[in-house]
């Protein structure tokens, strides 16, 4: 009996599905921090002045700087929503660096964004981060290239 290859078979499909997860990763996050930084810049507005000025000051501080903070939570989402669209996922490459599935003798990376682990059909890939320490010691290595990362050798298998 034959069996039909799987969609997940072909490493293109594979890194279509894993940008698409990294996406709606990216997504979250940039909607969790914008609506939690909306929330707190609404606190701070509605904030009311009471006889005891020191609170009202106090209060309408504690939420701009919670506003601040969810500000630049939203700024780092945005970024990396930025890093995903100058990835080029339609690319075949011979050598790890973004964009790239890198399988390993222990794992499969998909040097992207910090999404950490996704499954597909039951397989598990790490969206690593190209700054990441994995990936930059992965970058610019090819299949059967050899690297060791926490004193472990990672034998590069193949890249797409």
């Amino acid at each position: 009996m034959l069996i039909a290859p799987s969609p997940m078979d072909d490493p293109l499909t594979i890194k279509k599905e894993l940008f698409s997860r990294c996406q709606q990763y990216v997504q979250q996050r940039v909607d969790t921090a914008r609506l939690a930084m909306e929330a707190a810049q609404e606190s701070a507005n509605s904030e009311s002045k009471s006889s005891a000025g020191d609170k009202y000051e106090t209060g309408r501080a504690m939420a701009q700087l919670e506003r601040d903070r969810y500000a630049q939570l939203l700024a780092e989402a945005l970024k990396l929503e930025g890093e995903l669209t100058r990835l080029n996922i339609d690319k075949k490459y011979d050598t790890v660096q973004p964009g790239s599935l890198v399988e390993t003798n222990r794992g499969r990376f998909f040097i992207s964004v910090s999404a950490g682990k996704l499954t597909l059909e039951r397989v598990d890939y790490f969206a690593v981060s190209p700054a990441s320490p994995i990936a930059a010691l992965l970058a610019g290595h090819q299949v059967n290239d050899t690297v060791v990362f926490n004193k472990m050798p990672y034998q590069i298998l193949s890249v797409a």
